[in-house]
């Protein structure tokens, strides 16, 4: 009896079948639907604000520190709730919200519309804790940061993908790539519904605790393992910095280049380029010899030149020369979330994966108001168009803080 109890086993076999298959691909078709929206957001905004470009911008600020806030409350639960019920459930369930939350950002005529769309946008993109806590089920702890960097590489893909199909979209109508995103996460999870095995034993499910499933509970849970208090910081720093790109690129391509739909569009599929090669490609590899710690220190060093250069470019040749950094920087979180990843039991992944989440999400709520608000204030009529890379020494800074913080994180 007992030789046959630990239940972990059986999943491991999904390890190269459906399971991961699905979760990279739901990493994939979300990123996408992410990257249709990121090309026509700021001409949206305009329109039906009725605002100029640095009005858009400050509405843009607040749509992501609500969807900040509901990351920041929502994946605690998520997380917890997959711990209980499974990974599938909740990431079928989330991904069925994803396709009615873009249907209805189709359809909005107001800002208020909008923000309520943003808002169930940022709970439900708490499913990546149960998402990577699948791949934490499946995957030896050793392999965890390659996987993640899959994970990642996945996601750069998918913005390959996603911002050139939302750029030439957006040339119909600014309403196009929403209702594109809908159809796309429907069918995500059609697809999860038909082959998605759960990756959680029966023997490593827990019983769900309110007090458990919210910030202050998360951070209590986190304060019980060595280290992962400091982990957690470090990744919400660099949260903060990396925010910088989905945040204010559009914008940035405006106000210094007078970049159209398609082309902000074509500049992020190259980004997604650069980031799926360097994950499939570098990752692995960087952690293996380096280990995780010094992968994460080198990734960190990149961003922090790349953020600079970013800073003082005058032309649209010099914003695709730079990409080289973004290859550097994709160490960073898949290190980071194998680092959080080992300091968690089989039956707690879930909830870890949930404070990394919110982790993740205490930088999205701090980012717009650092990095958005430095842009918007410095694009301002009559303010000198090179101050529109401020914001990326505002995110050198936070970058070259994690970076020291890293050093000092406990083994």
């Amino acid at each position: 009896m007992t030789s046959a109890s630990p239940a972990p086993a059986p999943p491991r076999l999904a390890a190269d079948g459906h399971a991961v298959r699905f979760v990279l691909v739901t990493i994939f078709i979300d990123a996408i639907g992410f990257g249709l929206i990121i090309p026509v957001l700021p001409r949206l905004l305009m329109s039906v604000g009725g605002v100029d470009l640095p009005g858009a911008i400050r509405i843009a600020a607040w749509l992501g520190l609500a969807i900040a806030i509901a990351t920041f409350f929502a994946a605690p639960v998520l997380g917890n709730l997959s711990d209980r019920f499974g990974r599938r459930p909740v990431l079928i369930v989330a991904l069925a919200g994803l396709a009615a939350d873009y249907l209805l950002l189709a359809l909005a005529d107001s800002l208020m519309l909008i923000v309520i769309g943003r808002l169930l946008s940022g709970a439900l993109g708490g499913s990546y804790a149960p998402a990577q806590a699948a791949i934490a089920d499946l995957t030896a702890p050793e392999a965890r940061a390659r996987r993640f960097g899959l994970v990642s590489a996945a996601f750069g893909v998918g913005f390959i993908a996603g911002p050139v199909i939302g750029g030439l979209l957006g040339q119909l109508s600014d309403r196009a790539p929403f209702y594109a995103a809908s159809a796309l996460a429907a069918l995500n999870m059609l697809y999860g519904l038909t082959v998605f095995p759960e990756t959680l034993a029966r023997a490593n499910r827990r019983r769900f605790d309110w007090r458990r499933a919210n910030p202050l509970g998360a951070l209590a849970a986190a304060r019980a393992a060595p280290g992962m208090v400091h982990a957690a910081f470090v990744l919400t720093l660099w949260q903060i910095a990396s925010l910088v790109y989905p945040l204010t690129w559009s914008f940035y391509g405006i106000a210094r280049f007078g970049w159209s739909n398609a082309m902000i569009g074509l500049s992020l599929a190259a980004v997604g380029i650069v980031i799926a090669a360097s994950q499939t490609l570098l990752t692995g590899r960087a952690v293996h010899r380096l280990g995780e710690r010094d992968a994460a220190t080198l990734g960190l060093i990149a961003a922090i030149g790349g953020f600079v250069a970013y800073a003082f470019i005058t032309e649209s040749w010099m914003a695709y020369a730079a990409l080289a950094f973004i290859a550097g920087q994709s160490l960073v979180q898949p290190s980071l979330m194998a680092m959080l990843s080992r300091r968690a039991t089989p039956d707690t992944q879930g909830e870890v994966q949930g404070i990394a989440s919110m982790a993740l999400g205490l930088g999205a709520i701090i980012a717009p108001l650092v990095l958005t608000g430095v842009m918007a204030e410095t694009t301002r009529p009559g303010a000198p168009t090179w101050q529109s890379g401020a914001a990326f020494l505002v995110a050198a800074g936070f970058a070259l803080l994690a970076l020291a913080l890293l050093r000092r994180l406990p083994r």
